[in-house]
């Protein structure tokens, strides 16, 4: 903590100094859906907040266009998911075990790429089977094994990268027995919810820290055989950026454990439904944090000295 504030104490001292024009930009990228863009801006103005100089790539694409994004140097940092980088990006076998899926995708990452990983932000998001509350409460349903034996009769409606990834729709059909007389309608991951709620497809897979599924009274079928593996958000950065820019690792380890599921939830929701904008809603997050002590911003000098 020391080294970074230290850093950003000279930041703010060379001004507008040729020296200080001279800083590497800080790229953060983010996927294409919400929780991923408000995940990306969170790294980007907490950065700017320490002093960094950032330049945003948010809305990029799916999982792979990130990740080649990050591994070709297009970008530094952004939020992933252990479960999604253990099973989609390694195509590792599917556990259950956070600890182990954890220490591989840690070590796989800084093997294969030069690329680090921060600690976990603090919530779980996991792919959420969902079905309208209506449906769930009269067929008396509350888990994936319930609801296998009404699936011939349901429309299937899944986002792209669910129906391609290891740990997605074919391991899903195969562990719970679902037997789905036509094929899943496929369509964007953002217009799904509607799409359930409206009632042109019967069951989704979305993101379980969704502010939609309690907005418009979607159920989340729990995964009793625990399918899915855990799936942590936390900060991807490559070493070289690190290297770069002193006191990067601990800037972005001030970020660990700061966001719960609940937290979570409620910003998808401020921007999804309430239809508040991404950056004041981050904002106003990061002072709060901020305000509690969770992270640790330098104070501005004043004019006086």
């Amino acid at each position: 903590m020391r080294r970074a504030l230290e850093v950003i104490a000279l930041a703010t001292l060379c001004g507008t100094a040729q020296t200080c024009e001279q800083t590497p930009t800080l790229t953060v990228g983010s996927k294409n859906f919400t929780e991923s863009v408000i995940l990306g801006e969170l790294l980007a103005q907490h950065l700017e907040r320490l002093g960094y100089p950032v330049d945003r790539r948010l809305n990029l694409g799916g999982t792979f266009i990130c990740h080649e994004a990050i591994v070709n140097g297009q970008i530094d940092a952004y939020v992933e998911y252990t479960g999604t980088a253990y099973g989609a990006v390694l195509q590792s076998p599917l556990v259950s075990d956070r600890e182990r899926v954890t220490a591989i995708v840690d070590s796989a990452y800084d093997e294969r790429w030069n690329l680090e990983i921060g600690p976990p932000l603090g919530f779980d998001n996991t792919f959420a089977l969902l079905v309208r509350g209506a449906d769930a409460r009269r067929l008396g349903i509350a888990t994936l094994s319930e609801a296998a034996a009404h699936t011939g009769a349901w429309r299937p409606g899944f986002g792209y990268e669910f129906m391609e990834r290891a740990d997605g729709y074919r391991g899903l059909v195969s562990t719970y027995g679902l037997s789905f007389e036509r094929q899943p309608t496929v369509m964007d991951l953002g217009l799904t919810y509607r799409a359930l709620a409206e009632g042109e497809v019967d069951i989704i897979a979305g993101n379980s820290t969704d502010g939609q599924i309690e907005a418009l009274d979607l159920f989340h079928l729990a995964d009793d055989r625990a399918y899915f593996p855990p799936y942590e958000a936390l900060a991807i950065f490559r070493f070289e950026a690190a290297e770069r820019h002193a006191g990067l690792r601990e800037a972005l380890a001030q970020l660990g454990g700061t966001i719960d599921a609940p937290t979570m939830r409620h910003l998808n929701y401020l921007v999804d439904v309430e239809k508040r904008d991404y950056r004041s809603v981050v904002g106003t997050l990061l002072d709060s944090l901020a305000a509690a002590g969770s992270v640790d911003y330098p104070t501005a000098v004043s004019a006086d000295g």
